[in-house]
């Protein structure tokens, strides 16, 4: 995959606009790990990250041939029959015999009437033994039209067309076995296979519904929530649209400026101002009541990017953002999926990996280095449409030992967990 290298979050990003509380630049009190968005992967020492290996534990029956007729003896000679009298050069081992006249008695018409009388016999013996077999039995049970009573060809013809029915009868049985065993198999399940099989590294986290009805499937590797880094910016997004909606107010022409920088560009500056026009954490709280988000708790202070979320809280922002049945307007959500639809190169990866119908995508990511460890949180929420299914997706990720190999697993999660739904549903 070509090496992605997001850079908004690293030009004046918020995280160094959180400067100036402690010596360290962070706003975080001495000794806390530090949290830096979009750091340079040179300055990321390699570092050994938790590994999660993964693991999980009728053939037709067929009719005999007709035997075949007889060859005719050869006829006899009648008796009476005029002979031609024998001479020595007419009995010379060498000599043929002559012919002789033709006989107006005509021998040869008693031993061609017995043949064919044989001929006749063995064919009527032939067809009571198909008509009493197994096979024509079974043939005329299961065919509508088949005449049992009369053992003429009828029967025969009936019996042979009954054996296509009895196969296509096996392949429906068949066929209704593997689509009983396909739902035995719940997306939830289905879900868990697949990331589990894939084998994932640090900790990762993924859920994916259809964004047209259906329960969630989720994974989790054990970690019970993440940091949101840059994901954070659609919940800022949304909090400040549905304000504005209570207040019966619009956002401002330089608040739109924001925005736009904030999630297309992932600009953190951007993010940093709108997080406290928003009143922080608290403001981020009453929204998130509204959206369903159970178990997302804003970062203290300005440190917006170590707001802590869970894959499927995030499902239900994306429901805020992309569904009809949500809090904020119809207005409010096409301008938010509209950003996330426009982002930069430079961050179209992730959750896009799993669009397979190239039909247009909507996403946002985050990436975060903790200075603590040196590894990576790599996360990536959106829309994406898989096999004529729309479908909303999060993978969330931490204990990453590098971003880009973190960017890789987040992708293989993402299409791994949109197939495997899609196929259980």
């Amino acid at each position: 995959m070509e090496e992605h290298r997001p850079l908004a979050d690293r030009e004046g990003g918020g995280w160094a606009a959180m400067a100036g509380t402690h010596d360290d630049g962070t706003g975080a009190a001495p000794g806390e790990p530090v949290a830096k968005e979009g750091a340079d992967r040179s300055d990321a020492p390699e570092s050994t990250g938790t590994l999660d290996a993964g693991a999980e534990d009728a053939d037709p029956a067929e009719i005999p041939d007709t035997p075949g007729a007889p060859a005719a003896p050869d006829a006899p000679k009648a008796p009476g029959a005029p002979t031609t009298p024998t001479t020595p050069e007419q009995t010379a081992p060498d000599q043929p015999e002559p012919e002789s006249d033709p006989s107006p008695a005509r021998p040869w018409v008693r031993p061609l009437l017995i043949s064919v009388t044989a001929l006749a016999v063995m064919a009527v013996l032939t067809l009571a033994t198909i008509v009493q077999s197994p096979s024509a039995k079974a043939g005329s049970d299961t065919s509508p039209t088949a005449d049992t009573t009369v053992p003429t060809a009828t029967t025969t013809t009936s019996a042979t067309q009954s054996t296509p029915r009895a196969t296509a009868t096996a392949t429906t049985t068949s066929s209704a076995t593997a689509t009983a065993a396909k739902t035995t198999t719940s997306p939830d399940a289905a879900v868990t296979t697949a990331v589990r099989t894939l084998g994932v590294s640090g900790h990762v986290s993924v859920a994916v519904t259809d964004a047209d009805g259906g329960a969630a499937a989720t994974y989790e590797t054990g970690a019970a929530s993440y940091d949101t880094a840059s994901i954070v910016k659609v919940d800022i997004l949304a909090t400040l649209l549905l304000q504005d909606q209570h207040a019966g107010t619009r956002l401002t022409a330089a608040q739109r400026t924001l925005a736009t920088a904030m999630i297309e560009r992932s600009d953190n500056d951007a993010a940093l101002d709108l997080w406290r026009t928003i009143g922080r954490s608290a403001g981020l709280a009453a929204a998130n009541k509204t959206f369903g988000l159970d178990d997302t708790v804003g970062g203290e202070g300005d440190l917006w990017g170590l707001t802590q979320t869970t894959a499927s809280d995030q499902i239900a922002l994306l429901h805020a953002v992309f569904d009809s049945d949500s809090p904020l307007s119809a207005s409010s959500r096409a301008y938010v999926s509209g950003l996330m639809r426009s982002v930069i190169d430079g961050e179209r990866w992730g959750v896009s990996a799993a669009d397979s119908d190239d039909s247009g995508y909507a996403l946002k990511n985050g990436w975060l280095q903790r200075s603590a460890t040196g590894l990576w949180d790599i996360n990536s929420i959106g829309e994406v449409t898989y096999d004529g299914h729309r479908l909303l997706v999060s993978v969330l990720s931490s204990g990453q030992k590098s971003e880009q190999g973190g960017i890789d697993q987040v992708e293989r999660v993402a299409r791994a967990a949109a197939q495997a739904y899609v196929d259980a549903a």
